[in-house]
């Protein structure tokens, strides 16, 4: 006998989502794998966990990742990577993923991970950059929202001296 049908929502418990999702992953390799062997089909999965954390599969038969990239962006031209400046195999990939997985990490601040003073100093200046963005996109924001307000308020005070003197012309 089946399980019935599951409603697809966001797993609330955070224990759960974990076992699930890799579960869910283990599962879409596989497929990813039987696509591959069953059809021939040359195919590269790349998948980042909440945590940012990089998970991939290339098909055997594909030499290299770049060499993907460059079937892809013939067949849809468009441009994925600077020439010479693309990646030239996994190792490379996964060595790029890997500084981005640290870097989120050092946002994420893990409690039970110790961190060196200088290191919790450079987490700090990154901070301090993204909250000064934050801050002048806010101001640019506020600031447009009063340039509105102070037109629209304008608008208002001349439709009331228009109708003031409608009333002075009517009362004469």
């Amino acid at each position: 006998m089946g399980r019935g049908r599951m409603e697809i929502k966001r797993i609330e418990n955070p224990t759960q989502r974990q076992s699930t999702f890799y579960k869910r992953r283990d599962g879409l390799f596989k497929k990813a794998r039987e696509l591959a062997v069953l059809c021939d089909a040359d195919l590269l999965l790349l998948l980042f966990s909440s945590s940012g954390k990089l998970y991939h599969y290339h098909s055997p038969s594909v030499p290299n990742v770049q060499e993907l990239l460059r079937r892809y962006e013939a067949v849809t031209r468009t441009r994925i990577s600077k020439e010479g400046g693309g990646w030239e195999n996994v190792e490379e990939v996964e060595r790029m993923c890997g500084v981005l997985e640290r870097e989120l990490r050092f946002l994420k601040i893990d409690e039970g991970e110790e961190y060196t003073l200088p290191l919790l100093h450079v987490v700090e200046q990154n901070l301090e950059v993204a909250i000064k963005k934050v801050r002048m996109e806010k101001d640019r924001k506020i600031h447009e929202e009063l340039e509105t307000l102070h037109k629209m308020v304008k608008v208002k005070q001349q439709e009331g001296c228009g109708l003031c003197g409608k009333v002075i012309r009517l009362n004469i």
